[in-house]
């Protein structure tokens, strides 16, 4: 059992970067080649999902630490968001990341939104600055 448990761990620590790093830069990199548009938002969506399960495994470490399935349980979840039978990336950012930023984009663009200051621009300029304007928004600022 000695040998045979040997490759079965260095298959399984093999896993984990190849599934989560590997595979989606690869298939990132064809996607943006392509001509489709709906790859691209599958591998972008994914490295928004795994970019935030990445930080949050950063902030609760200590706790993942007493969880001794959790690189197993991290392992089948990204591929689920990997995989292209499934496409749980672009599910997941449909689902909640999408609804989260109309809600958010919702309250910053109401006309009585309480984040706009006296002179018409936000008190949150740096968010501002990051987010794409349209046109319109442009000659505001």
């Amino acid at each position: 059992m000695g040998k045979g448990w040997t490759m079965l761990t260095q298959l399984h620590s093999l896993a984990g970067p190849v599934v989560t790093l590997l595979y989606p830069l690869y298939a990132s990199v064809i996607a943006i080649e392509s001509t489709s548009k709906i790859d691209d938002e599958q591998w972008l969506a994914y490295w928004i999902i795994y970019s935030f399960l990445t930080l949050l495994e950063m902030v609760i470490q200590p706790a993942l630490d007493w969880l001794p399935i959790w690189y197993d349980v991290k392992l089948v979840f990204v591929a689920w968001l990997v995989l292209p039978q499934f496409q749980g990336a672009a599910f997941l950012y449909e689902k909640y990341v999408r609804q989260q930023l109309r809600r958010y984009r919702d309250g910053r663009d109401h006309p009585q939104s309480s984040n706009k200051s006296p002179t018409g621009k936000g008190k949150n300029k740096f968010v501002h600055f990051m987010t794409p304007k349209n046109q319109g928004e442009q000659e505001a600022y």
